[in-house]
């Protein structure tokens, strides 16, 4: 597939440095802040943000419902940090009335590291991004970031963290089918891997 079509949700967060990451990577975009936005997307990505107002606003712009039809259709999707969140099956430590989109079967917990002023760095082996003998590691910035607690049979865990802290083997990265999800932010990286893995995994769904 040549210049796929990538929706950027834009209701919060890092969207200016999704949106530039995937033109880097040879996308067109699309900045989506409406259901008729949507239409003709080869592929969505959920930044970060704050989960429980993104997830609001989704409900009160129509949007939450045809989303997630579309996901389980086969939309792909990548989301990060507070976008893993709202992709997630299950959420733990969230307001009751937050929403997510199901399309990942996994079980996520919410600032899992911490506050904001437990936000760190470090490097990741990232299945599909990093597996090359000579591959660098993706370097991981976290930011009150989740981690992924449960998955289900579907789900391929992809990143964990390994630095031998207290968050030592932390499930941190997971794909299942077209869905990608990270508990980190690539786009504050300028390592635009993930997003060119992303548009592979667009490509092989086309």
């Amino acid at each position: 597939m040549t210049d796929p079509l990538i929706g950027v949700l834009a209701l919060q967060g890092g969207v200016v440095e999704h949106r530039a990451s995937l033109e880097r990577a040879g996308a067109r975009t699309r900045l989506v802040r409406r259901t008729a936005q949507l239409e003709g997307l080869d592929g969505l990505v959920l930044p970060g943000g704050e989960s429980t107002t993104m997830s609001k606003l989704l409900d009160i712009g129509g949007m939450l419902g045809p989303l997630r039809g579309m996901l389980a259709d086969g939309l792909p999707a990548f989301g990060t940090c507070a976008g893993l969140i709202l992709l997630a099956r299950e959420v733990l430590d969230t307001r009751a009335d937050a929403h997510s989109l199901g399309a990942l079967d996994i079980t996520v917990r919410r600032n899992a590291f911490g506050r904001q002023v437990d936000s760190f760095e470090t490097d990741l082996a990232v299945t599909g991004v990093t597996d090359g003998e000579d591959a660098a590691p993706v370097h991981a910035v976290f930011i009150r970031a989740p981690w992924v607690e449960g998955v289900g049979e579907d789900v391929s865990v992809i990143a964990r963290v390994s630095d031998g802290g207290a968050a030592h083997g932390a499930v941190v990265g997971v794909r299942q089918g077209p869905v990608l999800g990270i508990s980190f932010h690539p786009e504050l990286t300028g390592d635009d891997r993930l997003h060119r893995h992303f548009l592979d995994i667009v490509a092989g769904q086309a």
